[in-house]
């Protein structure tokens, strides 16, 4: 017999215990002699890293003689593990030989509790895979869409002028007309000119320049432009030597006058 721990395949034996005396059929996907191990080695009450392999063996053979007494069939992976047992016990139990190449009976009794540990692992993980939310029973999928005509019913919530002003800002839009600005009449620079030229040699005396402002202008607009365009006329008459300007104070009159007029003795 082989020293190794034999590899058992794990579904071929549908026989696992209860307890000593009861023999449950079980249909698991991991049932086999190692579970028949695990089992017992857990009744042991302590970790598979500190269970008695001795006592594991002993418990094993005895579950095998019970169920030869009952006369149930047993696969014959049960009863290889059961003389693989009976080996190790009795390396166990005996002092090692000298020069042995074959593994020593503590490495095998190892191996037989990293078998328990990985199958009790395995064991562990199923459960709580199967212990999560299960498609169908604790959660389901979104219902499929049911193709139900549609009708969309716009509701209002505006006042009597919003009403107005979006009416009058749609007109506004269509009718586009191009924006025509109305020419001014205004005083130009050279009438100015013109008529200082007239008036001028007959004044005799400082005069105001709203004096020779042209009359009955009632506009504001044209007003500012007579205004403008009759200081302009007369720098320019200033610059040509025809002219005299004064003014006595900030913001105070400007006077005006022909050049070379002698000025009034009273000045």
């Amino acid at each position: 017999m082989s020293d190794e721990i034999p590899n058992f395949e794990e579904d071929t034996a549908p026989v696992g215990p209860g307890s000593m005396g009861d023999f449950v059929l079980s249909l698991g996907a991991y049932e086999g002699p190692i579970d028949v191990l695990l089992t017992l080695a857990r009744d042991q009450k302590v970790d598979l890293k500190h269970i008695s392999i001795l006592a594991l063996a002993e418990q094993y053979v005895g579950f095998i003689e019970t169920a030869q007494k009952l006369q149930l069939e047993i696969a014959a992976d049960y009863l290889v593990m059961a003389a693989w047992l009976a080996y190790l016990k009795s390396k166990l139990l005996l002092p090692p030989e000298e020069n042995d190449d074959q593994p020593s009976a503590e490495e095998m009794a190892e191996a037989l509790k990293f078998q328990l540990l990985r199958l009790e692992a395995m064991q562990e993980a199923g459960r709580k895979l199967f212990a999560l939310p299960i498609k169908g029973i604790d959660f389901f999928d979104r219902g499929m869409e049911e193709d139900l005509p549609v009708t969309y019913r716009p509701v209002y919530d505006v006042s009597l002028y919003d009403l107005l002003k979006a009416y009058a800002a749609q007109h506004r839009d269509k009718a586009v007309t191009a924006l025509e600005i109305e020419a001014f009449d205004l005083f130009s620079i050279d009438e100015a000119i013109e008529r200082l030229r007239t008036i001028l040699p007959g004044v005799p005396d400082w005069t105001t320049l709203f004096d020779f402002l042209p009359k009955g202008i009632r506009q504001p607009l044209m007003r500012r432009s007579a205004i403008s365009t009759t200081f302009i006329a007369a720098l320019e008459l200033v610059r040509q030597g025809k002219a005299d300007l004064r003014q006595d104070g900030l913001y105070a009159p400007i006077f005006l006058k022909p050049t070379n007029r002698i000025e009034a003795a009273n000045d």
